[in-house]
């Protein structure tokens, strides 16, 4: 279903893990209050993330909105820039739970997310405002992460990648 999925939706490979395509952009422009640079109000893409994968520790510059669209719960990793590390289970109302589809990561906190043990895949909407632009993306290396914050090193080499990503 997974594969299906993505064929459908046009997803390509994401840097971070996963698979996305952008499906909206804003017309409207404004100067991003961490930068000034220009960007789209907001933006909005698919993001699919399969059994085994998972979307690697990352910054973006705006504040995201995750919104479990389909396929199991999500869980995603959030750790505020003081180092405090929380964790959600997106879900759509599994085991007669109250629907948690719906989480906001705040700008400058680093992110990460994979599908919940034994799911096939989750299928998110992310919203990003101010928009997406990869100039205010950023994918530490597990190094430097480790250095910031100690405490967090087994669960930072698990859901880190080989190439990192930098602000441009």
């Amino acid at each position: 279903m997974s594969r299906r999925l993505a064929d459908l939706l046009q997803l390509s490979p994401h840097p971070e893990g996963g698979a996305y395509r952008e499906f909206w952009r804003s017309p409207a422009t404004i100067a991003h209050p961490g930068n000034g640079a220009p960007r789209s109000a907001s933006t909005g893409i698919y993001f699919l993330l399969r059994e085994g994968e998972f979307s690697a520790l990352h910054e973006v510059r705006s504040d995201e909105f995750w919104i479990l669209l389909d396929g199991g719960p999500l869980e995603l990793h959030c750790i505020a820039p003081d180092g405090a590390h929380s964790a959600r289970i997106l879900h759509r109302g599994e085991a007669g739970k109250a629907p948690d589809p719906i989480h906001v990561v705040p700008a400058g906190h680093l992110q990460a997310a994979r599908p919940c043990h034994g799911v096939e895949y989750s299928l998110c909407c992310c919203i990003v405002a101010p928009g997406f632009d990869f100039a205010d993306f950023r994918m530490p290396p597990a190094e430097e992460l480790i250095a910031r914050f100690p405490d967090l090193e087994d669960f930072i080499a698990s859901l880190t990648r080989q190439r990192a990503i930098a602000w441009q």
